[in-house]
């Protein structure tokens, strides 16, 4: 079905604009079909589908509570149903491919990219994975390297959560955290690290075999929770071009300074600061240390967080939406979204700028939301 948008202001070209805006075959239109049906938007916006890049609410979806987990059919479709509402339209579920027990093993990752293949054609978002490789997580390689071919669209983020947290007590947050998710005991989760740590020595060959592996593929490449600049550089030199919540401004701004895309957690903007004491992602993304906002772990962050940085930091509604929208677009190597230009894809989101919430969304010219 094609369609004509009427009587809505249309971001577009830098700027919020009233006009009409047409959709046909799937993609924006510079003009209507004869057949398109019309539909009256008066004060509403239409803005260019949400692209979230790094999003690991799917967890709580299944694990709501420690020990306490849901199919992941019905997972996905929840999912689904929670970011179409906010306005996401193409989403990357974080999947962490890890050594640990539980929520993270690869045994949860061989069922979770198992279902999303024989459900993604249902599913209402452009659905595919971010895969968090945790790099010590040497024996799961090659099983990670063969679901590359089987994944479409999907990309890789190197992960570590070994090093930063071998040595902690049992009564860190981070280790209770971990023994949630597990199944183990804090005191188990402390000596399971402190054993996989000993593979330290292997870990800079297997980084490098990933990625290559990955980029071959077509996978485009991020970095987690990078701590310096030398991070950043070496990083780059195997060809990771994104820099994915760096913990210090000084990581971001090597890495703007190389032109390279910086992602933060838009929650971390809604909330005033980092829940890990890293980087203040609301004043790092408007003095241009950060170029994109992701879901992490609320899907309603991104859409939120846009507002804020217009309200509250000086940003412009326009380059504010571009962090949830085209920079992320660009960042996943995605060139046929995150604008709502002709020919490309119709994603759209229909906002009342009031109330703030989403009121339609199209995803690839078929309109999958309405509400009142």
């Amino acid at each position: 079905m094609d369609w004509v948008l009427t009587g809505a202001e249309i971001l577009t070209g830098g700027a919020l604009r009233r006009g009409d805006l047409a959709i046909r075959d799937g993609r924006i239109s510079e003009t209507a079909s004869s057949g398109a049906v019309r539909m009256d938007l008066p004060g509403l916006w239409l803005l260019p589908g949400i692209v979230d890049i790094h999003g690991d609410a799917i967890e709580r979806i299944v694990m709501p509570r420690p020990g306490v987990t849901f199919p992941l059919d019905l997972s996905l479709a929840e999912a689904d149903r929670q970011m179409l509402a906010n306005g996401i339209t193409t989403a990357f579920h974080g999947l962490t491919v890890g050594w640990e027990p539980g929520l993270r093993n690869i045994a949860t990752a061989r069922a979770f990219v198992a279902s999303l293949a024989g459900l993604r054609a249902k599913l209402a978002c452009d659905t595919r994975i971010n895969f968090r490789w945790e790099v010590f997580a040497i024996d799961q390689m090659d099983e990670l390297i063969a679901w590359f071919a089987d994944s479409p669209g999907a990309i890789l983020s190197l992960n570590d959560h070994t090093t930063v947290n071998v040595g902690l007590p049992p009564e860190a947050r981070k280790i209770r955290r971990m023994a949630d998710r597990s199944g183990l005991t804090p005191e188990g989760c402390v000596a399971a690290l402190a054993h996989v740590a000993q593979r330290a020595p292997d870990v800079p060959a297997s980084v490098a075999r990933m990625v290559t592996a990955a980029r071959a593929a077509g996978l485009t490449c991020l970095a987690h929770d990078e701590m310096s600049p030398e991070d950043r550089a070496a990083h780059r030199a195997l060809g990771v071009a994104v820099s994915e919540f760096p913990m210090t401004r000084d990581t971001a701004d090597a890495a703007r300074a190389a032109g390279e895309a910086v992602v933060f957690g838009a929650p971390n903007v809604l909330r005033g600061g980092s829940q890990n004491n890293a980087v203040d992602a609301a004043p790092a993304m408007a003095e241009g240390l950060g170029t994109v906002l992701a879901s992490d772990y609320w899907y309603p962050a991104p859409l939120q967080a846009a507002f804020v940085l217009a309200d509250t930091h000086g940003m412009s509604f326009a380059n504010a939406w571009d962090c949830v929208s085209a920079n992320a677009a660009a960042a996943a190597g995605l060139s046929d979204r995150g604008r709502l230009d002709a020919g490309l894809r119709a994603d759209i989101v229909a906002l009342c700028p009031r109330s703030r919430s989403v009121k339609a969304v199209w995803v690839a010219g078929k309109r999958m939301l309405i509400r009142d």
